[in-house]
């Protein structure tokens, strides 16, 4: 692993143009096979930036807000998240949660947020997406990253989300831990995100609740 990148990578970053990711799906919103047209939003989140991204969708959306925690957290030292996500990433380990979510049926479009991690989607989410069954449901991914963008994580979550529809993600700079930057989606800047938010769930038809 580049462990520069991954230092820089772990949370997001300030003051950055957005990135929207090309598309994986269609533009329309669908429902999953129960007919049901709720909405989730789930996210992981170290520094509150994908957070704060988080309840910028729920607020406009509406529908069920989820984070995901580990049943064995993570260390507090930044150092020492580096060295374990590392070892994750190389060896294909996916850490328990303690979230789970029992009754998925009942959700239409799942949006699934997390900072970029190692250039690649954290393992944490790899975990919820490996034990939940997502197929038939519209799937919208959002991402907060320190300056190298949303690596492969988009790719990797298509991936895994067989038989999902893929919508275009969101891609944007939120702090910097290695520096001591932590919540930097905060003040002017969650002004300024909020509505780089808006404007892609409106692109995606999706800005409104259902």
């Amino acid at each position: 692993m580049n462990r520069v990148l991954l230092l820089t990578s772990l949370a997001a970053t300030l003051l950055t143009p957005i990135q929207v990711v090309a598309d994986t799906g269609d533009k329309k919103r669908v429902s999953d096979s129960s007919g049901s047209n709720k909405v989730l939003t789930v996210y992981l989140s170290r520094t509150k930036n994908t957070k704060a991204i988080a309840e910028i969708i729920h607020d406009q959306i509406g529908g069920d807000l989820v984070a995901l925690e580990l049943q064995t957290p993570y260390p507090e030292d930044y150092d020492e998240i580096v060295a374990q996500v590392d070892e994750e990433n190389e060896s294909g380990y996916l850490p328990p949660l303690a979230t789970s979510i029992d009754n998925l049926a009942q959700y239409g479009t799942v949006f699934i947020g997390f900072p970029t991690w190692d250039m690649q989607l954290p393992p944490p989410v790899k975990s919820f997406l490996s034990q939940h069954d997502l197929a038939g449901k519209t799937v919208v991914p959002f991402n907060t990253h320190g300056g190298y963008g949303a690596g492969s994580s988009f790719q990797t979550l298509t991936e895994l989300c067989s038989g999902c529809n893929v919508l275009k993600g969101f891609s944007t700079r939120g702090g910097l831990e290695r520096d001591g930057i932590f919540l930097a989606i905060d003040g002017e800047r969650e002004v300024q995100v909020k509505d780089e938010v808006l404007g892609w769930m409106h692109s995606l038809e999706l800005d409104r609740q259902p």
